[in-house]
């Protein structure tokens, strides 16, 4: 008697599609979560939330393909209205041309590129920290350029979008780093 072949059945395979379809939507909502934990600042219209911590975890957990996919979910579930982003905003379309727009529209491109650094190497805390600082950067990059179109002055979009999160953002990069390098530890040791 022919022992069966090892690996994925047809029936495995028939529902391996809507698992990383539920994958991408349960981290779309993920990330909407993490936005509701927001602090206003004072003298900037752009508040400290928790969002990037999440986009920089579904970037590094789920790789650069189903990360990027996730967050461009997230990003139409906003523009049809859901309550996905940062609630001190005005939601809608209206917060992808208000002050935290560029941050918004970068969101697909920084968890891919954290998810691209991640898989192309030992998934490492290093790996994930140095990830996760690449894409940061990405972001704040399209952030600040953003601020500037909107204000007209580099200072200011500097005042506004990044000397208030420095720390906090450090602190989200080495987080993210931990959980994803942790969670990869601990997925080698079950299989």
């Amino acid at each position: 008697m022919a022992r069966p072949a090892i690996g994925i059945s047809t029936g495995d395979r028939a529902l391996e599609a809507p698992r990383q379809v539920a994958i991408v939507i349960a981290a779309s909502f993920f990330v909407a979560l993490c936005a509701r934990v927001t602090l206003p600042l004072p003298l900037t219209p752009v508040p400290l939330t928790l969002q990037n911590l999440g986009v920089l975890l579904v970037g590094l957990m789920l790789g650069s393909r189903r990360g990027f996919a996730a967050l461009a979910l997230y990003l139409a579930e906003g523009v049809m209205g859901l309550p996905v982003f940062n609630p001190t905003g005005l939601g809608g379309l209206a917060q992808l041309v208000g002050p935290t727009g560029g941050f918004l529209l970068a969101y697909p491109f920084v968890a891919g590129i954290a998810g691209l650094i991640m898989e192309s190497g030992k998934k490492s805390f290093a790996r994930a920290a140095a990830a996760a600082s690449a894409a940061e950067v990405v972001l704040f990059a399209a952030g600040i350029s953003w601020l500037y179109i909107l204000t007209h002055s580099f200072a200011q979009a500097l005042r506004f979008g990044l000397y208030w999160f420095v720390f906090a953002e450090i602190i989200k990069i080495m987080f993210a780093a931990g959980l994803a390098s942790g969670w990869t530890r601990v997925r080698r040791f079950q299989l």
